[in-house]
């Protein structure tokens, strides 16, 4: 009997190492996919590589997803200036383009196959299975959910299959889970699930206040229509200025939070992340895009990024709602074009200056030094304007 073909998103961590081998047993083919999305060296991606040799995969595949990630993630991101509680930029969101990248591997390989190492406490399950039916109809498998059925002990039953395999099983230096990739870094486990005061050791890219340098560093970014096009007067793609931007404002401190979530089934999640180059990004562009978009645009952004960011952090990033709300924000991004001076002295980086042709500046007007109005004007407009609330308190004094 000829074995299908599966395609494995692949890490070459604990669950999916077990994967492989669950997806062995089961009579697959195993193809396993490593997507790169940043934050893994040459070094360790051959280790990756070799790791799912050692575990019996037919066949190995390294795939780049640094450009896709860049299009349809971080652009609309900074579109729309999304931030999940206002606090938290879907650092997790290169799940979809990992997932997109593997099912294009599917539909090369002929199989309908696809397997993924999620467990079914969190919310990666919901981006990884939503995404899967949004692009087409392939056939899901969770093999570290379907354990989950069978006992409650799953890391040490996970071990033992892959002791039995022969199989060596990393110790990991690390108190902590730590996923790494371009848009930034988040941590979990020990203190920082348990909400007390995270350890010296979970900072990763940030640096901490004694290692700041001295002197403040200055950078400019360029914009046209709201995509980052160059770092301080140099063109370049944008996988590269953020890389260049998480170095830069990372060794300041720049970009280290704390965040509590409400996971997906009814959980409270809390991480540490750092995201240096994602929250220079963020400044500067809404700077930008505050000096050259009108009031009702500015306001009516808020509406939007909210809801984007729902959808994003929640596994529906193949929504079609998703994309309507981003066809409006492409449109609100057609004057998003100049550059933007940075600066950062350590812990947090300031827009302190502001240059575009677009900028709805009136060059009558200076805020709260003169204008190309009247007083009397002015005084009348404050009537009116206020003409609802005087009338109410006049009418309720009683």
């Amino acid at each position: 009997m000829t074995k299908q073909t599966i395609v494995l998103a692949f890490s070459g961590g604990l669950d999916t190492s077990y994967c492989v081998l669950d997806l062995k047993n089961k009579g697959f083919d195993v193809h396993t996919a490593f997507v790169d999305t940043g934050g893994v060296g040459a070094e360790h991606k051959q280790w990756i590589k070799q790791r799912a040799m050692d575990l019996g995969a037919t066949k190995h595949h390294d795939l780049d997803a640094s450009i896709p990630l860049w299009d349809q993630f971080v652009v609309p991101l900074l579109w729309s200036g999304a931030r999940m509680l206002d606090q938290y930029p879907m650092l997790c969101s290169d799940r979809y383009v990992i997932v997109e990248q593997c099912l294009k591997l599917a539909d090369e390989l002929g199989t309908e196959h696809f397997a993924h190492g999620c467990t079914g406490m969190g919310n990666d399950q919901l981006r990884f299975d939503q995404s899967v039916r949004s692009l087409g109809e392939y056939v899901i498998h969770a093999p570290i959910r379907e354990l989950q059925r069978e006992t409650s002990h799953v890391r040490a039953h996970e071990i033992k299959l892959m002791e039995a395999a022969g199989i060596e099983v990393p110790e990991s230096n690390s108190r902590y889970s730590i996923n790494e990739n371009l848009l930034g870094v988040t941590l979990s486990g020990q203190e920082i699930d348990e909400f007390g005061e995270p350890g010296e050791d979970t900072y990763v890219w940030c640096r901490p206040r004694p290692q700041w340098p001295d002197e403040p560093r200055v950078m400019t970014l360029g914009f046209e229509q709201g995509r980052a096009v160059s770092l301080d007067g140099q063109a370049m793609a944008g996988p590269e200025i953020l890389a260049r931007l998480n170095e830069m404002l990372g060794a300041y401190g720049v970009g280290r939070h704390i965040y509590t979530g409400d996971v997906s089934i009814g959980l409270k999640g809390r991480i540490v992340f750092e995201c240096p180059g994602v929250d220079g990004l963020m400044v500067a562009h809404r700077a930008l895009q505050e000096a050259v978009n009108t009031r009702l645009q500015n306001q009516f952004q808020r509406t939007i990024a909210q809801r984007w960011a729902e959808l994003v952090y929640t596994g529906f990033f193949f929504e079609p709602h998703k994309t309507d709300l981003e066809a409006y924000l492409e449109s609100a991004n057609r004057y998003v074009t100049g550059v933007v001076r940075l600066v950062t002295s350590g812990g947090v980086v300031h827009a302190v200056s502001v240059g575009s042709k677009y900028l709805l500046k009136d060059p009558e007007a200076v805020y709260a030094q003169s204008a190309g109005w009247t007083p009397e004007e002015a005084e009348g407009f404050v009537k009116l304007l206020g003409q609802s609330s005087t009338l109410a308190a006049k009418i309720r004094k009683d």
